[in-house]
């Protein structure tokens, strides 16, 4: 398979994390774990409000990396955006991670896939070799 295509399967199916995340987990609230860990963290005041807010950016996030619009910026965001996301989830949260603190491996290796996704395997469909 060529540089290019996978490329773009895994530009579509990192859109597709942050939508599954976005839209059923945060705004539809079909996984109510999310709203706790807000809860927890931020306090039960607004919990619902800022899980809403942060499940449309999710979502924004998704149309970004599928409008390929500065994919580079996107890409750290990205990564800088989990990375801080899962440090917090586990210091102050880790009994509500789906694998408790298991669970920064796969934050980790989801970073890693943004990271080679953009720097790596974009850079081969531009440059061939």
């Amino acid at each position: 398979m060529k540089y290019k295509n996978i490329h773009r399967i895994l530009s579509i199916s990192i859109a597709l994390v942050w939508i599954v995340n976005g839209l059923f987990c945060k705004v539809l609230n079909l996984v109510p774990r999310h709203e706790q860990i807000i809860a927890r963290i931020l306090g039960d005041t607004y919990s619902r409000p800022l899980a809403i807010i942060i499940g449309l950016s999710e979502i924004g996030m998704a149309i970004w990396i599928l409008s390929r619009i500065k994919p580079r910026l996107n890409a750290m965001i990205q990564i800088i955006t989990v990375a801080a996301m899962n440090i917090l989830e586990f210091i102050f949260v880790p009994d509500f991670l789906f694998w408790g603190k298991m669970n920064s491996i796969f934050a980790f290796m989801f970073i890693l896939t943004i990271y080679l996704n953009e720097f790596y395997m974009n850079k081969r469909t531009v440059n061939p070799s």
